[in-house]
């Protein structure tokens, strides 16, 4: 039997079995059921379809983790329409890029970024604009509730396919111009059926948004907490003491946290040592890059939660591996952050390979080097309106797989662990560095809060390793350590080829809204002299 796999049946299913239960805790301090909820997406569907929105058309949203955009994501899906999150922390530029090349029809936005997207309105196709306090937003602007309540709840749900495109996810633009990610009713529907296999999530849940809903539509937890019956928590930004206050008052079981989050978190639990959890227990994912072993273990031995290592892109759904493999780790060991600090074992349904040049798999022996590629029904349709670069991601080395970027080892168990991006690998006299490994080694100075690695040219290598040291004590002026301290840092913990000789203390590191290092800004920057961002020596 063949049923088409909806992404407008997460809502539908919560308020079947749970509308009286609450749904979402608003940053307003309101608080709504699923039956209001439901009813706030239905008004929100009607008013676009009275403003000419139909199945297909582009819909943005630009809001930072409120019930605005919950609300409006299932308002835009019930029509057929694309739901296209913004980063809220791009340029006026940038969403003028982003707006024409997506040829967005309508927009919502948040009243704290709406100024952005007015600076550029009259430069892009979009006609229909509304926020959340249009008196707090020079222009013509409509009010929400206003269109909610001048709405009614009347519209027309069209008739949806499986294989069409539902949601367009721009990519962070760490490597150039963002792209805009389709992905299907069916991508979006199987990775939230695999994240509440992974993540372990149930209707009991509390749920807080802590990572940005626009970022792979908030890792597609906007659809894994609601049809599960789960509850959403909203926040409006990320501070350690709100967080800690939350998981307490609100008896938060379940959320996300960036490395650079859990950075901020550890650094005001040192300060203030608060309560750390509710009546539930806790449990936290984290992606990508792993977190220095200090900052887990003080995750789970010191605050008490459960952390879960995944890892994904933008165009992988994202997640497609867990280091969360009980099985290969004891609770109580050690050994647990060796496995926790892998990006880990294939979700269900996924093939995960690590290949050479050639395309052919590297050995089960965590030694030698070869770049991720993908397959599995939540990886992406396709670039919206690039069948070029579309084509690259999945034939570059192995047809038919995406093509991460990302360069790992593999063990025995099939369990990957990166070592660096493509672009991030460090050659230096012909020895392959990882930055990774340097920069988890820095982690470890008292001195260092934060830390990136880059290569930069050298005459003598080619290239050689540089960090960008953000100090603990927060003044690079006196950053309370010196480069040769660090130097010898590194050069007594690591080989000696591989020691950092060079540093600059800074303020904080480039960031994109989801807590990534903008390692490419950075490269920019150094190698803006040269012919070529590579070595050659």
């Amino acid at each position: 039997m063949h049923k088409p796999l909806l992404t407008t049946e997460f809502l539908d299913r919560a308020r079947t079995h749970y509308g009286d239960d609450e749904a979402v805790v608003a940053t307003t301090g309101e608080r709504f059921t699923y039956d209001e909820l439901g009813e706030r997406a239905d008004r929100f569907s009607a008013a676009l379809q009275e403003r000419g929105i139909e199945k297909g058309d582009r819909v943005a949203v630009l809001d930072p983790n409120t019930h605005y955009h919950l609300e409006a994501a299932y308002g835009i899906m019930q029509l057929g329409a694309v739901h296209t999150p913004l980063n809220y922390r791009l340029t006026p530029d940038d969403f003028e890029y982003i707006l024409s090349d997506a040829g967005v029809d309508a927009i919502y936005a948040d009243y704290d970024y709406a100024e952005n997207i007015e600076a550029i309105r009259d430069e892009v196709q979009t006609e229909t604009f509304v926020t959340n306090d249009s008196d707090a937003v020079e222009g013509q602007w409509e009010e929400f509730d206003d269109v909610l309540e001048d709405a009614g709840t009347e519209y027309d749900r069209p008739e949806m396919a499986e294989d069409e495109i539902i949601t367009i996810n721009y990519t962070s633009g760490t490597t150039g111009d963002p792209k805009g990610v389709c992905r299907t009713h069916r991508c979006e529907t199987i990775h939230a059926y695999l994240t509440v296999a992974h993540q372990q999530i149930t209707d009991d849940d509390v749920y807080l948004w802590t990572l940005p809903m626009f970022h792979a539509n908030g890792w597609g937890h906007i659809f894994s907490v609601t049809g599960i019956g789960a509850k959403h928590v909203c926040t409006r930004g990320i501070d350690a003491g709100e967080i800690f206050e939350t998981v307490r008052s609100e008896d938060v079981s379940y959320m996300c946290g960036a490395p650079t989050v859990l950075n901020m978190l550890t650094s005001h639990y040192e300060d203030h040592e608060p309560e750390t959890t509710g009546e539930a227990d806790v449990r936290l994912a984290t992606a990508g890059s792993a977190p220095p072993e200090a900052t887990i273990r003080t995750v789970e031995e010191e605050f008490g939660w459960y952390m879960k290592h995944v890892y994904g892109a933008t165009e992988t759904g994202p997640l497609i591996t867990t280091a969360d493999a009980r099985r290969h780790f004891d609770d109580d060991s050690d050994d647990r952050f060796r496995i926790k600090k892998r990006q880990g074992l294939a979700f269900l349904g996924t093939e995960i390979r690590v290949v050479d040049e050639e395309g052919t798999d590297v050995p089960r022996d965590d030694e030698t080097l070869g770049e991720i590629v993908v397959r599995g029904n939540q990886i992406m349709e396709q670039y919206w309106e690039k069948p070029e670069a579309t084509a690259e991601a999945f034939s570059d080395r192995v047809e038919g797989y995406y093509h991460t970027g990302d360069l790992a080892t593999i063990d025995e168990n099939g369990m990957i662990a990166i070592q660096d991006r493509k672009k991030d690998i460090i050659i230096s006299g012909g020895e392959n560095i990882s930055s990774i490994e340097l920069e988890d080694t820095l982690f470890d100075h008292d001195a260092v809060a934060d830390v990136a690695v880059i290569p930069v040219p050298s005459d003598e290598w080619g290239e050689t390793p540089k960090a960008y040291v953000v100090p603990a004590n927060g003044d690079p002026d006196d950053p309370g350590v010196t480069e040769e301290e660090l130097f010898g840092f590194t050069r007594e913990n690591l080989a000696g080829y591989k020691a950092v000789r060079r540093f600059e203390f800074v303020d904080e590191l480039p960031t994109t809204a989801t807590g990534k290092i903008q390692k490419y800004e950075l490269r920019q920057e150094e190698w803006e002299d040269e012919e070529r961002m590579v070595g050659q020596g």
